[in-house]
């Protein structure tokens, strides 16, 4: 016996890639370039090995679940900075909770958010398209039914939520947003968000904006769906935000990220990381708390970045429909 819903999700796409490059050999003149997982290449800071090391006599105790008091008040207070936010706006213990990797912080919104009808119908997930394969597991392993929204140049590279009729609103439990996207790099503006959450409010579903590239940017900072909230003026409610450290501070192995918003989520959040969550050892939350803090080691990863778009515009303009991401 087993859970026939695993039957619906299809290999990960980082299997298939494998499986058709098996057997393919760079020649033996060449370093291959290894383009499959979207690793950073870029070194980690220094910082985060030192606060490791540090820590180390920290090893043999059980880390908190929800994460250290000092990890949520520095994630309070880059939060408050990075989308200047009132200082008030954000409950560190409240609003906030750390995560061993957003992948699987994403994939439990769905068993947060999707009850097992909505409005006595078969729930409803809205996925862009393209889309992070956990948003699929989300949606399948809850029985809900996913709606692929195109993100297409026509949309601006985003989803189109005036193209939803109703009937499918008011199915709708969890909504996955990509903010900057993937791959587009397209970035969704103040209006956009604002739009989308009083969209979440009016028929209540969750808005679960996946925020991972927030600080790989070219020149202007995204905003974020918490600076959205603000604007609104009507706290966090219905949304849920997802940050990490794999990109910002090239550490996708230290497998650590947070996820912030709506109070009554953040507690079921925490509710159900108690029973199959994975802990972040205490040395890891140490150096988690160091890189939020540290905002020097971002900026040179934003300068490389824009030396690489910079070489890409001479390589590609005019070539491949290519165009320079926000």
């Amino acid at each position: 016996m087993h859970n026939t819903n695993l039957e619906k999700l299809t290999d990960y796409p980082f299997d298939r890639l494998r499986a058709l490059l098996n057997g393919i050999d760079a020649p033996a003149d060449k370093t291959p370039m290894i383009m499959s997982l979207g690793e950073p290449q870029h070194p980690s800071p220094a910082l985060l090995a030192e606060t490791v090391n540090k820590h180390a006599d920290q090893w043999a105790k059980y880390p908190p679940i929800a994460g250290t008091q000092d990890l949520l008040n520095a994630i309070k207070d880059w939060l408050d900075q990075r989308y200047q936010l009132p200082a008030n706006s954000i409950d560190a213990g409240q609003n906030i909770v750390a995560v061993s990797g957003t992948r699987e912080a994403l994939y439990m919104a769905g068993d947060i958010a999707i009850p097992p009808q909505k409005n006595g119908q078969q729930p409803v997930v809205l996925i862009p398209n393209p889309f992070y394969q956990v948003y699929i597991g989300a949606a399948m392993m809850s029985r809900a039914e996913p709606v692929y929204m195109s993100a297409t140049p026509e949309n601006g590279f985003l989803p189109d939520f005036d193209a939803l009729d109703e009937a499918t609103l008011k199915r709708t439990a969890l909504a996955f947003l990509c903010t900057p996207s993937n791959p587009q790099g397209a970035v969704a503006d103040l209006d956009y968000l604002t739009k989308a959450i009083e969209l979440a409010r009016k028929y209540d579903f969750v808005l679960a904006v996946d925020e991972c590239y927030a600080e790989i940017y070219d020149q202007l900072p995204p905003p974020g769906g918490l600076e959205a909230c603000q604007s609104l003026g009507k706290g966090f409610k219905n949304v849920l935000v997802f940050h990490s450290l794999s990109k910002r501070s090239n550490a996708p192995g230290l497998r650590s990220g947070f996820v912030a918003g709506d109070p009554d989520l953040i507690q079921k959040f925490k509710t159900l990381r108690n029973y199959g969550g994975a802990s972040l050892p205490i040395p890891i939350l140490a150096a988690s708390a160091a890189l939020w803090r540290d905002n020097n080691h971002v900026e040179v990863n934003r300068k490389l970045y824009r030396q690489k778009f910079d070489r890409a515009d001479q390589i590609l303009t005019g070539r491949f429909d290519h165009y320079r991401p926000q």
